[in-house]
């Protein structure tokens, strides 16, 4: 079964809490704190597999988590990390963020097209600090420690696209999954009625020295660019294809259409979908030349090929034009003329190749932009007033940090009020109109404002 399109919810390891603990040893009366920190939780991370050919892996379980971190001990015994959770996915896999409330995509997280490559989805929890760190010169021993910070988790849509360096692309019954069994090794289903491929298929074709992957795509049809038929499931397949092959079939098939009207139609969807599939390199081919009678069509087809070219190129006939001038006529039932195509597609291919290899080398290349850009969406936090005196602080890494806090131990609140300082949140309570007594809520805690600096040292766990 080919699936193409998946959205799990991904969730990394919570990191192990810290210990508070002294050290007690015959002889040594004030050892001193000597808590160990928790182990950080694993982290969620997609991986390409060259082995794997759909998302079907993730068709029926949607959730996955990674292994959290253990707790510290004393004696300065940090905790074991969580092991990462690797889910393995197709080459040429794309990773988004998806939003399950508003079934709406975000940020592109990583466009995965080599084998082995990967990215963290969900980082694991860092694990929480233990009272050795928490040593001052005015706070010799300190009786608190740090929970596990909790994990990052969300929903991410996995879309597979093919990794083909040829795509034929043709309407219904064009004869696309015969040429493709004529060229390669691929058995795809063949038959005389339209709309028999409906996954696509893939194939490698030789010429010579030269190989290259070649991706039959289900049908099109007019007004696939909107999703007609199956036009939006299978075009965003040819995006990633370096050359298109265009089939067309001179006899019109058993419904009688003009070939070159068929031309045209799928020329036109192309370039309605996606702008750059009309300047893709394109060659075009004229299947089924063993049937009598269709000399006239295909002269005509050659001429619109040619004049398509010309126009490409912007009418002048020394610069190179993304369309091939030539109509290459062939025979997927009786292989006439296929060996040329196939000679044409591994030329036309090796030359693609060697030119994206140097353009890849020229550029400089940025990774991690969306770890960086989700570490700055943590650091934001917002202030808004619920209701009259009743404030609400919203914020990741905020958050954060309360649900880090031991709410049994005093110590470790006052250590709280001192980071909420260091981060901003007094400041912003401030510019929001905050005054005395009123109420501050973080998460599921609430704190009474008790002074224009900021300082908040009531709380109560709220009943919710």
């Amino acid at each position: 079964m080919f699936i193409d399109k998946v959205r799990i919810h991904v969730k990394g390891g919570d990191g192990g809490a810290g210990c508070m603990s002294f050290r007690r040893e015959a002889h040594v009366p004030k050892g001193g704190p000597d808590g160990g920190d928790g182990g950080h939780g694993g982290n969620v991370v997609v991986q390409a597999d060259a082995s794997l050919s759909s998302l079907i892996e993730y068709r029926f379980k949607h959730h996955f988590k990674a292994q959290r971190g253990t707790h510290g001990k004393g004696s300065r015994m940090h905790g074991a990390t969580g092991e990462d959770l690797v889910l393995k996915v197709p080459v040429g896999t794309v990773v988004r963020e998806y939003f399950e409330e508003t079934k709406e995509t975000g940020e592109l997280i990583a466009d995965l097209t080599h084998d082995g490559e990967s990215v963290v989805v969900a980082r694991g929890g860092c694990g929480g600090r233990g009272n050795i760190h928490f040593v001052t010169s005015t706070r010799r021993a300190p009786a608190f420690a740090e929970l596990g910070e909790p994990a990052i988790e969300g929903w991410i849509e996995l879309e597979m696209k093919l990794m083909a360096d040829a795509a034929l692309v043709g309407m219904p019954s064009a004869g696309k999954s015969s040429l493709i069994a004529k060229m390669s090794a691929a058995r795809p289903k063949i038959a005389d009625y339209p709309f028999t491929t409906l996954v696509p298929n893939l194939g490698v074709a030789t010429s010579g020295d030269l190989s290259f992957v070649v991706a039959d795509i289900p049908g099109l049809i007019e007004g696939a660019h909107e999703g007609r038929g199956l036009g939006h499931e299978f075009l965003r397949h040819i995006e990633r294809t370096a050359l298109i092959v265009q089939v067309v079939d001179l006899t019109g098939d058993w419904e009688g259409r003009d070939p070159l009207e068929d031309y045209e139609v799928i020329s036109r969807e192309l370039a309605l979908y996606a702008k750059e599939l009309a300047e893709r390199p394109r060659i075009v081919v004229a299947n089924k030349t063993d049937v009598p009678g269709i000399e006239e069509v295909c002269e005509q087809l050659a001429a619109c090929v040619k004049a398509d070219s010309l126009a490409a190129a912007g009418g002048n006939e020394f610069v190179e034009s993304p369309i091939d001038p030539k109509l290459y006529r062939i025979s997927a039932l009786t292989g006439a003329g296929v060996e040329q195509l196939k000679a044409a597609i591994a030329h036309k291919v090796h030359q693609l190749r060697e030119a994206a290899r140097e353009q890849a080398a020229a550029e400089v290349q940025y990774d991690c932009i969306w770890e960086h850009k989700r570490a700055e969406r943590d650091k934001r936090f917002t202030v808004t007033e619920e209701e009259e005196g009743v404030f609400r602080v919203s914020g990741p890494q905020v958050e954060r940090m309360v649900v880090q806090t031991d709410w049994d131990n005093e110590e470790a609140i006052t250590f709280l009020q001192h980071r909420l300082k260091r981060v901003g949140v007094d400041d912003a309570l401030r510019r929001a109109g905050a005054r005395d007594g009123d109420e501050i809520r973080i998460v599921g805690y609430s704190f009474d404002y008790e002074s224009p600096e900021g300082a908040v040292d009531i709380y109560q766990e709220l009943d919710i």
